[in-house]
């Protein structure tokens, strides 16, 4: 008791408080989104997340490079594909030549132990901009899941380490998993967005990849924002389904999710620190409302301390030149 026990005596200096700190941050808890565009010599701005780009192939080389000797090891790639190549099947998604499949091959080529991870869903290929299948104004679970299936199979083929499916299909982790073991990738494995709510913290990464619903919304497959014990559900479905690690996005507004999952699952948890996240710092530090690295730390920090083991980040370079 008081006096006997004093809790300020272990913050009195950097040094006892780092000596007793409970949750610390390093380079590798990091998964870094890459997004990939057709071209060469392209590194553009999006306009939604300032100091942030999308990369042709040959300077995507160069950028996974600088992320290696950082101490980053893994990175999640997504394409911007051209709307003449985008259908309402994802044809393109299969193409053993399509810009995903020779990103995988480059970003291999350039770092060969840089952990790949892939997004795995339909909407970057769709017209209607959506993750499945619309048939009569409806997304068609069942025969999306198929698709996906042939899709996760093309990006292990190409030399994926992991696939990331995001689309919240019922179903679609079993699927993959068969597939990928059907044909010889045993070792591929599955990172599940298993808890992916349906915010409105999307809209920077829609404009990234031109993805963004071309009518209606995503509420009838993504995670109702209200709901948490349907997280908990989700999450043991895709690990009976063989998923290897479960993803929650976002992440700040959904933290009491991840300690949920944590405090269930032993797996390994990664959440998402989405577009709009990184926006609203970037625009608040730009108008010198806010500390911009000091609130960017605060922030992974707490995911972390949530019960997160990777964090997928658009801050993961920022973070790592402060902490190195």
């Amino acid at each position: 008791m008081y006096p006997l026990r004093r809790n300020r005596r272990l913050r009195t200096s950097e040094a006892i408080r780092s000596l007793v700190r409970e949750t610390t941050i390093k380079p590798s808890d990091f998964i870094v989104p890459l997004f990939v565009v057709e071209g060469k010599g392209i590194q553009e701005e999006i306009a939604s997340m300032p100091n942030y780009y999308r990369f042709s192939l040959d300077l995507l080389a160069d950028e996974v490079r600088l992320l290696w000797k950082m101490g980053l090891k893994s990175v999640l790639l997504f394409v911007k594909v051209p709307d003449n190549l985008k259908d309402n099947k994802g044809t393109e998604a299969l193409n053993k030549d399509g810009l995903m499949q020779r990103a995988i091959k480059t970003v291999k080529d350039a770092a060969p132990d840089m952990y790949v991870m892939t997004d795995v869903a339909l909407d970057p290929y769709s017209s209607y901009g959506h993750d499945g299948i619309v048939e009569n104004g409806k997304i068609i679970n069942d025969a999306t899941s198929e698709v996906l299936a042939q899709m996760s199979v093309s990006h292990a083929q190409a030399g994926a380490d992991m696939v990331a499916p995001s689309d919240m299909m019922d179903g679609r982790i079993l699927y993959i998993r068969e597939a990928l073991e059907e044909n010889g990738f045993v070792d591929t494995g599955i990172m599940s967005y298993s808890a992916k709510y349906a915010s409105a913290f999307y809209g920077p990464f829609r404009d990234a990849l031109d993805s963004a619903p071309g009518f209606g919304d995503k509420k009838t497959y993504q995670m109702d924002p209200a709901n948490r014990s349907e997280a908990i559900k989700e999450s043991l479905m895709d690990i009976d389904e063989g998923a290897d690690i479960l993803m929650v996005k976002p992440g700040l507004c959904y933290l009491d999710i991840v300690r949920d999952l944590r405090n269930e699952i032993e797996l390994p948890i990664a959440v998402y620190q989405v577009s709009g996240e990184y926006a609203m710092l970037k625009a608040a530090a730009e108008k010198g409302w806010l500390d911009h690295d000091a609130v960017m730390m605060e922030q992974v920090t707490a995911i972390k301390r949530a019960g997160a083991d990777l964090i997928a980040s658009y801050f993961a370079k920022d973070v790592v030149g402060l902490i190195s």
